[in-house]
């Protein structure tokens, strides 16, 4: 169980510090239940209350920096996320927000910014959907850096930016 102050990874919603674990007297709740009271890092105003033994959304221990060091100094070796059918794309890359797995992020971001560069390297536009799912994987994993590396959220993408571009480079 999460303590007060821990920093943790809420699915889709990202990083998230820990501001509670309390029982809630709200109407729907049984007042017997713990929940974690979350405040996500990129959104200071947003509170979320999720039971501690919440089984629809999948909570982690936010990754170590010596991990995430390797994991963004080794994108291109990473396992790659295979999308088997176009038209399910979107559905592939909500399923990989939701799990929150980093490498499967950094591995999402780095399609992406791949598929980016070689839309605009033959002279066509990248698609609204990729577009969408790039800017928001990209800002769960600033939020992740940014905690894990105690860095502000501009210095956290650049730092991305900057993996993912010499990625593409060596490869």
């Amino acid at each position: 169980m999460y303590q007060k102050g821990d920093y943790i990874v809420y699915g889709a919603s990202g990083t998230c510090k820990v501001e509670d674990v309390t029982r809630l007297s709200i109407p729907g709740t049984d007042g017997k239940r713990k929940y974690y009271v979350l405040r996500p890092v990129n959104s200071s105003k947003s509170t979320i209350y999720s039971p501690v033994n919440n089984e629809k959304v999948r909570i982690r221990d936010v990754i170590s920096a010596s991990e995430m060091e390797e994991a963004l100094q080794k994108i291109a070796e990473l396992q790659a996320v295979v999308i088997e059918n176009e038209k399910l794309r979107e559905e592939t890359y909500k399923e990989i927000l939701r799990n929150a797995d980093f490498r499967q992020c950094v591995s999402l971001a780095y399609i992406l910014f791949q598929k980016r560069k070689e839309r605009l390297d033959q002279g066509r536009k990248f698609t609204a959907v990729d577009e969408r799912y790039l800017h928001e994987v990209i800002g769960v994993l600033c939020t992740e850096v940014s905690v894990v590396l105690q860095m502000d959220k501009a210095s956290a993408q650049g730092l991305l930016e900057r993996s993912l571009k010499q990625a593409l480079v060596h490869t």
